[in-house]
């Protein structure tokens, strides 16, 4: 019997780092992955300039349907599109019957805010700066609390359904966009 006893200790002990080490079902987070354009989504704010137009340049924001109301448009569905994509939309539309060869150009002014929650000094929504890294997002969060683990996050792009495993050891100028949501864990040692 005492000679299970350490073994049985042993193996709880070896289940318990296991558990610890491994951490979550959530996939690693890759560069790659930010590679991609920037597309619209409810929260920018863009300025869109009509050269010769001033009645029609100005400041339009995203709504939460992910639309852009435009004069003598309407609304033009934005959510998941590229910049360009909504230039050559508008220039596209006012061309036909309203002006005549229009010259569109389109910027994004505000983005929309990214998200951080658990283990840092400040939880809550912060403005998103071009460049911004998961340290500069923690950092802008008042930095890590002293339960927190500073080596892992996960991250939730707003586009996706499940949160990634980012390994600040590995990448720790992870590339944060718009309307992510970064959630920093507690450590357990």
């Amino acid at each position: 019997m005492m000679m299970r006893l350490p073994a049985l200790f042993a193996a709880l002990l070896l289940t318990l780092l296991a558990a610890c080490a491994g951490g979550s079902d959530a996939p690693r987070a890759r560069l790659l992955d930010d590679a991609r354009v920037y597309t619209l989504g409810p929260g920018d704010k863009l300025r869109i300039t009509v050269y010769g137009e001033e009645t029609l340049t100005g400041e339009y924001g995203v709504t939460g349907a992910g639309d852009v109301s435009f004069p003598l448009i309407g609304n033009i569905p934005v959510a998941g599109r590229t910049i360009e994509d909504l230039q050559t939309e508008l220039t596209t539309r006012l061309g036909n019957g309203y002006i005549a060869d229009p010259r569109v150009s389109a910027e994004i002014i505000t983005y929309r805010p990214f998200y951080i929650l658990g283990e840092v000094a400040r939880p809550g929504q912060y403005d998103f700066a071009v460049g911004l890294t998961v340290e500069q997002a923690v950092a802008s969060a008042g930095g890590f609390t002293y339960r927190a683990n500073s080596r892992k996050v996960f991250l939730k792009r707003a586009t996706d359904t499940r949160e990634m495993l980012v390994d600040l050891r590995e990448t720790p100028s992870f590339p944060v966009r718009p309307g992510d949501t970064i959630r920093v864990a507690e450590r357990f040692f």
